[in-house]
This record gives C-alpha cells, structure tokens and sequence, in this order.
C-alpha cells in the first residue's frame, strides 16, 4: 500500500522512531528529524535506529534528517515526540516553515508552567493561527519496546477537527496496533501528563514491597487524584475510564519498562533524585511533570495528596518512606468523586 501524503515525525527517541515506522510501513512518505547529525546518518545507512531500537529494521519509507527545514517540508501531518522541555522550542520554529493545511499531533506527555500549558495549548498558541483548530494529541498506554516488537497495544488520538482523527487512524493502525479516537482533548491529553507522576509513586511502592493490596490502593487513589485536576482544567472525567486514562495508568504503574516507574524504584534504594535521573539515563517526564502540576494544584486549590508526598520526595529530601504513610494519615476521601448523573 502507499500514499502519496508525507509525514514529518519531530524526534528520533524510542517513541517517535516507532510512529515513524508504523506510519511508513503504511505507505507514507516519513521523515524522521533527530537533532544530532551523526545519528541521521547512522539511520540512513543502517535502515535502524540503533540507539534506540536495534533490532527494528525500519521501513525503506523513511529518511532521517537533522535539518528541521527539509524534514517538514511538504508535510501533510507532522507528529511531533520530542521530549516536553524542547517542544516549545520546536514548535515555534515551525511557524515559517509550514503551510496553512497541515495538520500537528501532539505525541509528547508533559505540561508547562508560567502559566500552565499542555502540549496542545503550546500548538495553538503558536500555530493556531496558520492551522486553526487541525491539531490533536495522540496518547495511550504505548511502552514503545513492546511496540517495536510487535506487541498488541492501542492508542488515542484526540482532536476537534474528524478529520484529523481519521486520517491518524489510518496512519497509525497496524495489524498489532488500534487506533481510538476521542474529542476530549484536555481529558486525554492530561491523562497522559499526569499518569507519569504517579508510575513513580507505584516504583517506589513495588520496590518496597509494599503488598498487592497496597498497590491497588495507590493505583485508585491516583485515578482520583488525576480526574480531579482534569475536570477542574475542564474535562470529561469519564475520559479516565478509558485507554488514555486507567489503561495509559495501569500500563506504566506496573512495567519496569516505564522510566517514571524505575525512577521510583531508585528513589526507593535511596537514590538521591540527581543520581536516580541519571541512572535511569533517557527522559523520566514524571519528575517534570510533578514540579508544574504541584504548584498549579496548590494554586487551584485541588486535592492532590500522592503529589504534595512525591514532591517532598524529590524535592524536598523526605524520605520514600513517607509516600505511604502520608497517604493512609490523610484524612477519609469519598471512593468515587464522579458518577454519570453528574454529566446529565
């Protein structure tokens, strides 16, 4: 099958490298823009991303490029993966280099402060002038090693315009890999932020051996906690139900292939939270994360008691210990905050 649509995938980490080759082996024309030179000409000549993916032999539709001009150029959809402190950085470089049809998809888990933004709001902020309302983030529980080896897994795609909500759909299914589709933007988009918070609560927890039980309550209580901040940011709690919500959040609370979660079972063995990030070597979003959704919380005044404990952790050198005990001395919260009368 081919296409004659091009794509721009901004980021050659593990996840952008992933899209990229799903996209290409579906017949669209990819490029793929990594920041390092060497590393371009590595995928060229290699047909992989050895950094990265070693065993995954890329499609023959891909081109890496480090040159940001050429790799968008005539681009259809451009997707962009590249990790959440540099991607306004990448965003505002792409205003003159796009035309008004193209179409941006967020694929990066984070939130900025001062004030605070989402991805999404970044690309509207900067883009939504030239593209109106063609952009939408895709988000879901997607370890990218297990999609790289051609594991069963799904993913949400979630935008205003339908037709950016198709044609991603069709870019993205594989025989291995289902694309949903969802219109609540900021629930999808904030599920995927804040679930990275709270893998690291659950490594800490697993690596304490805290219990099953224990585990299950962790889990529960920050499903609550991140429906909360949502809906008080404007979306649909019921989002959370879904893959972008309780699937994205049992996903990383539970693989050790998740960085969030080994940035927590570091923290555990007493890491200190500098060498604990180093170790764990690629971008744990989390710890970003947590910063930013801490202080708007407070700001907000919402009921976040796993991120006023993991702050402290990490930020305040409290012991991990305190996860736990911090969250059984908080005092009683109703089970479910949400019913479906409410949105009657």
């Amino acid at each position: 099958m081919s296409t004659n649509k091009r794509v721009s995938v901004l980021g050659g980490g593990s996840f952008g490298t992933v899209l990229a080759n799903i996209a290409a082996s579906n017949g669209y024309e990819v490029c793929l823009w990594v920041r390092d030179a060497e590393q371009a000409l590595r995928i060229n000549s290699e047909g992989a991303n050895s950094t990265y993916h070693p065993e995954l032999k890329l499609s023959e539709n891909i081109t890496a490029s480090e040159d940001l001009t050429s790799a968008v150029k005539n681009s259809d959809y451009i997707l962009v993966a590249t990790p959440s402190n540099i991607f306004e950085e990448v965003i505002s470089r792409l205003e003159p280099l796009i035309s008004s049809s193209v179409a941006v998809i967020s694929c990066t888990k984070g939130v900025k402060s001062d004030p605070f933004r989402t991805m999404t709001d970044i690309i509207n902020q900067h883009l939504g002038h030239l593209i109106g309302k063609k952009f939408g983030v895709l988000s879901g529980p997607n370890l990218a090693k297990e999609i790289a080896e051609n594991k069963v897994a799904g993913t949400v795609i979630a935008s205003e315009f339908d037709e950016v909500n198709f044609e991603i759909k069709t870019m993205l299914s594989s025989d291995t890999f289902k694309v949903f589709s969802s219109q609540d933007l900021q629930g999808v988009e904030l599920a995927g932020a804040l679930k990275n918070i709270y893998a690291i609560c659950c490594g800490i927890a697993h690596e304490k051996s805290v219990g099953e039980n224990a585990l299950g309550l962790i889990i529960t209580r920050s499903m609550a906690e991140m429906s909360r901040f949502a809906v008080a940011k404007g979306a649909n709690p019921i989002t959370f139900l879904g893959l972008a919500g309780m699937g994205d959040l049992m996903a990383t609370c539970t693989s050790k292939l998740s960085r969030n979660f080994q940035l927590g079972e570091l923290l555990a063995r007493d890491y200190s939270f500098i060498h604990a990030k180093n170790k764990v070597g690629q971008v744990a979003e989390g710890a970003r994360t947590l910063e930013v959704v801490y202080h708007e919380a407070n700001k907000m005044n919402v009921s976040m008691p796993l991120v006023n404990s993991l702050y402290k952790i990490l930020y305040a050198d409290a012991s991990s210990d305190e996860l736990i005990q911090d969250l059984l001395e908080h005092p009683n919260e109703v089970d479910v905050e949400f019913t479906y009368q409410d949105k009657l």
